[in-house]
């Protein structure tokens, strides 16, 4: 089914009525029942709230956690803090509800969301479950969080209930609400489709909302309005032509033509007798890596998934043809790699595997907005489930896929009490590491992958476990790999140590996080494909950019571009969408002449004009850029 415009209408409706209803009843439940007040911006201590149960009491504490957490940084005061916690509540549970509805339509789940409570997999619990659990709405809050606690295995990002996004839940009025838009017969078509998360994600900021931030200020004046003024969903088509020109291409070329995505890309251009000399050997697939350093709802890696299907099926052929060793694990892989036929014991084990090796080997995102992060999982996790449905899998028979490779550019903690406490724990060297890599994530949120910590590392590394003239950048790495790991053990202690206190927990998960990026940031990449952040930089990271970035210090566009260069292989492809400005304009000179053409060779572009993104006023050109050597 097309998401034509009036499909899109009925659908940007229902996120828009949904994120309504649940922001009122959150709001509600923090003034009624939790004394934080998101409308004055106050909060009352904990010793006031006489009228809650021990339970509530536990949430009421982490509440004020995460609140002190959200404002242990400069730019947030009370009410921005309690603001986010309601915006954060309302859209994990309407992502939760849309992920069941989803998984509900692809045979991966009972009825559990459709039907509201008539829903089959609840009525049947209900059976099981007898009247222990109290009046319906109170078996039906019971049994979705059982349903939540079981994916939250597979995606801890999206369904862990004690994540700070996911404490709250809307009483059965508000419940009611939701489910009954949700399960509203015009989008019941919708949840079918791989796209429809993507476009929830796109609706659940309003283009009034991004208009007054505009209005506002002519640059984004943090992280959050940096995502919001930047969300537009990339369409189908540019996302095909972008990935089979890069993704695509590089195996068409590997294989000598040799292989079905010839017919399979309709965008692929190739002559129509043209056949490349094939690689000498072979690249195993899974050593081959795409970033979307912008990546939102993860658009391009979800196509991307579909080509990476056929392209391990190919390889698997390939080596039965030319044998074990015939495919290269050196070239961005790791030695402990062995031949496909060696790691398997037949094609059918090896089919079986391939969602879950796509996942934890090829696909790479990040975004500055953590709710991109928890879809992106989300839309690359369900990608998977259907694979596995339409192999006739079983779902108890699939593996347990990995939590990939999407990571939020979230600001590095900032409590300093809570740093000293931690790093008295530490080796002192290490612990003077641990301090000296948080600095160096200080402008994360903001800048997300345009952070260059891979070339700050060495020296850091240096630094801090002595100068030796002559050492090599290898070295450094292998020191910093040994330190990372020690750090992330301590890091992952201290968070299950600090249960007691739950901003202890936060702040471990938000340095993690931080050295997940760091990882990405180390990673070379075979293909980069994206829809960047366009327009003036934030004023925050404007001075350490433009020296950064000197040739594309005009946009964010030209110095993402830039960026998605610097972190591949020679050899490799970069495709964009972006504003067609860039090739024309005087002040994009320098970018053209340095980067466009002095470390790319153009493969191909698309002269795309108005009205390709959504709402987005601007005209846009769709290009392939291969890096030279």
């Amino acid at each position: 089914m097309a998401f034509d415009q009036s499909t899109r209408n009925r659908l940007q409706r229902f996120v828009t009525d949904a994120r309504r209803t649940l922001e009122e009843e959150f709001t509600r439940q923090l003034q009624n029942d939790y004394g934080l007040d998101p409308v004055s911006g106050t909060a009352s201590p904990l010793e006031s709230l006489r009228h809650i149960n021990d339970q509530q009491r536990e949430t009421a504490r982490i509440l004020r956690d995460t609140l002190a957490h959200y404002c242990a940084s400069a730019d947030t005061d009370t009410k921005a803090g309690l603001d986010r916690i309601v915006r954060e509540q309302a859209f994990t549970v309407l992502n939760r509800l849309a992920a069941l509805r989803m998984a509900e339509a692809r045979g991966l789940l009972m009825e559990s969301v459709g039907n509201g409570y008539q829903a089959r997999g609840f009525q049947l619990y209900l059976r099981l479950a007898g009247t222990g659990l109290g009046e319906t709405g109170d078996a039906y809050r019971v049994y979705l969080q059982s349903v939540f606690d079981e994916l939250s295995q597979d995606l801890p990002g999206l369904f862990d209930r004690f994540s700070p996004q996911g404490r709250l839940f809307p009483r059965e009025a508000a419940l009611i609400q939701v489910l009954t838009l949700i399960n509203h017969g015009e989008i019941e078509p919708l949840w079918a489709e791989d796209e429809t998360i993507g476009w929830i994600y796109q609706y659940f900021n309003s283009k009034e909302e991004r208009k007054a931030m505009r209005d506002a200020s002519q640059a984004p004046r943090n992280s959050r309005e940096l995502a919001v003024r930047n969300q537009f969903f990339t369409p189908r088509y540019v996302v095909e032509f972008l990935v089979d020109n890069t993704l695509g291409r590089l195996w068409f070329n590997w294989t000598g033509g040799q292989t079905d995505l010839r017919d399979r890309c309709q965008y692929l251009l190739v002559k129509p007798d043209e056949q490349p000399e094939p690689a000498k050997r072979l690249r195993d697939p899974r050593t081959i890596k795409l970033l979307d350093p912008a990546c939102g709802s993860m658009h391009f890696g979800l196509y991307a998934f579909d080509l990476f299907l056929e392209i391990y099926r190919e390889a698997w052929a390939w080596e039965q043809t030319h044998g074990p060793g015939c495919l290269d694990t050196e070239t961005g892989g790791s030695a402990d790699l062995k031949p496909l036929s060696q790691t398997y014991a037949d094609q059918d084990a090896f089919l079986h595997d391939v969602p879950r090796l796509i996942i934890e080997h090829n696909i790479y995102g990040v975004d500055i907005d953590p709710r991109a992060a928890q879809i992106a999982s989300l839309a690359l996790w369900l990608r998977a489930q259907r694979a596995w449905h339409e192999a006739g899998v079983k779902a108890k028979d699939r593996p347990q896929v990995g939590r990939g490779h999407v990571v939020a550019a979230v600001a590095p903690p900032a409590e300093v009490d809570l740093r000293k406490r931690f790093m008295e724990e530490l080796d002192p060297l290490d612990a003077e590491l641990f301090e000296k890599t948080l600095f160096l994530l200080k402008g994360l949120p903001e800048l997300g992958v345009l952070l260059q910590v891979e070339k700050e590392l060495p020296a850091l590394v240096r630094t801090v476990f002595g100068e030796h003239g002559d050492l090599f950048r290898e070295e450094d790495m292998a020191q910093w790999q040994k330190a990372e790991a020690r750090l992330q053990e301590a890091l992952t202690e201290f968070a299950r140590a600090a249960r007691s206190t739950y901003q202890g927990r936060l702040f471990a998960e938000d340095a993690l996080q931080g050295l997940r990026m760091i990882d990405h940031c180390r990673e070379v990449f075979d293909v980069v494909v994206m829809n960047p952040p366009f327009g003036g930089l934030a004023d925050g990271t404007k001075g350490q950019l433009a020296k950064a970035f000197p040739n594309g210090k005009s946009d964010l566009m030209a110095i993402f571009v830039e960026r998605g260069i610097d972190l591949m292989r020679v050899g490799s492809r970069l495709g964009a969408i972006t504003s067609r400005t860039c090739f024309f304009l005087k002040s994009f000179q320098k970018w053209r002449e340095h980067v466009v053409l002095g470390m790319t060779q153009p493969q191909v572009m698309a002269d795309l004009g108005y009205g390709v993104m959504d709402d987005a006023a601007v005209e846009a050109a769709a290009y392939v850029l291969e890096k030279k050597a």
